[in-house]
């Protein structure tokens, strides 16, 4: 299954990886979970625990203001999924340009204060 790959402090990188739950769990480091929070048929795999296992902060997900409402913890992925199915596929060439460029600019978290500022890992 084609694939993009997000690790911390990192550029994303498509992969092709198996489509059985033991590769999904070896990418994530853990149980999966699939989250959808794209107006696509995408889900984004992450490790189920990431947070309670503080595994390393990875890419914020905003609003359709910009504003930062969650944060991906540990190593994800980027598949093709309809919500309403079980079953994750290849990305498209378009989806595979689309998140590639979404998630390209690796990003580090800093809570000065009690305020979350979200900058750029160069």
């Amino acid at each position: 299954m084609r694939v993009i790959v997000v690790e911390p402090k990192k550029k994303p990188m498509v992969q092709d990886i198996g489509s059985d739950l033991e590769s999904m769990q070896k990418i994530v480091c853990g149980s999966i979970e699939a989250v959808y929070p794209f107006d696509e048929p995408v889900a984004l795999i992450c490790n189920e625990e990431g947070k309670l296992l503080n595994l390393p902060l990875n890419r914020a997900l905003r609003d359709d203001e910009g504003n930062v409402y969650d944060i991906i913890s540990g190593t994800f992925f980027v598949c093709a999924a309809a919500p309403d199915s079980d079953r994750f596929a290849d990305l498209t060439d378009q989806e595979v340009k689309t998140y590639m460029e979404r998630f390209a600019m690796p990003e580090m978290f800093l809570n000065v204060g009690g305020d979350l500022f979200v900058l750029p890992y160069l």
